[in-house]
């Protein structure tokens, strides 16, 4: 079964720990010592339905354990310096930081099961990035009060690296070493939703967005070739596959 930065990719279950394998061994061999007929046994656990509601917690804690490293309680951020290696289509991230699942003015979307909110492995950048895409959500939010939360879109992978379509369609080409983000634009509906269509790309409250990324020490941004979308040549820049999301990109260090 094929796995990703210790999450199964079918079930999304993180995969056991060096250390836990040896505690679940150890939680199976006090199975057998508290097992009926066993050395240990004693009267509060020589029913066999007792030992094994006990194993299975125990077995359950340890797995929950498990899978932990890598991932912050929901809406906390782990601040840590971090450090973009390589380019952003051939390279990767150490020390990156987990964007959580969501916040009050914005929420992850995941592009490959359209919905709310993105998975973990799917949202780890610098921390240069998370906090110019937040500073900008920030502003945003605040120049726009009644506006739709701002939908944050694929980040990197935890250890950045390889984002193509092996991980869903349509893939990245670049989003290896933490410096980019999609961020999607707001709807005319006013749908906490991406949009399907330019037409329903709130043009005024998308500029707005692509010009405060801009002011973000942007070194690039993608917008969508059919949309009015404009700014400093060279720097907002048209690409296909952008019609929905806007692409920011941060300069290296």
């Amino acid at each position: 079964m094929q796995k990703i930065d210790g999450t199964d990719r079918k079930c999304g279950l993180p995969t056991p720990h060096p250390a836990s394998c040896i505690a679940l061994a150890a939680v199976a061999a006090a199975a057998l010592a508290i097992a009926p007929g066993g050395s240990h046994a004693s009267a509060a656990t020589s029913s066999p339905s007792i030992a094994a509601d006990a194993i299975v917690s125990s077995i359950l804690m340890i797995a929950g354990e498990a899978g932990r490293p890598d991932r912050p309680r929901p809406h906390e951020i782990e601040w840590r310096d971090s450090r973009a290696i390589g380019a952003t289509s051939a390279g990767s991230l150490e020390r990156g930081v987990m964007l959580p699942s969501e916040g009050r003015t914005w929420v992850s979307w995941d592009p490959v099961e359209r919905d709310k909110p993105n998975r973990w492995w799917r949202r780890w950048g610098t921390d240069r990035l998370l906090r110019a895409t937040l500073g900008v959500v920030r502003d945003f939010a605040a120049e726009h009060p009644n506006a739709p939360r701002v939908l944050i879109g694929d980040l990197s992978r935890p250890h950045g690296g390889d984002f193509g379509d092996s991980y869903g369609p349509i893939g990245h080409a670049s989003h290896q070493n933490g410096l980019d983000v999609d961020v999607y634009y707001p709807r005319l509906d006013g749908r906490e939703w991406t949009p399907r269509l330019p037409e329903q790309v709130d043009v005024r409250l998308a500029q707005d967005l692509v010009d405060l990324f801009v002011e973000a020490d942007a070194e690039t941004i993608y917008v969508g070739p059919s949309l009015p979308l404009t700014g400093p040549a060279g720097v907002v820049v048209p690409l296909v596959n952008h019609d929905n999301h806007l692409h920011f990109r941060l300069p290296p260090d």
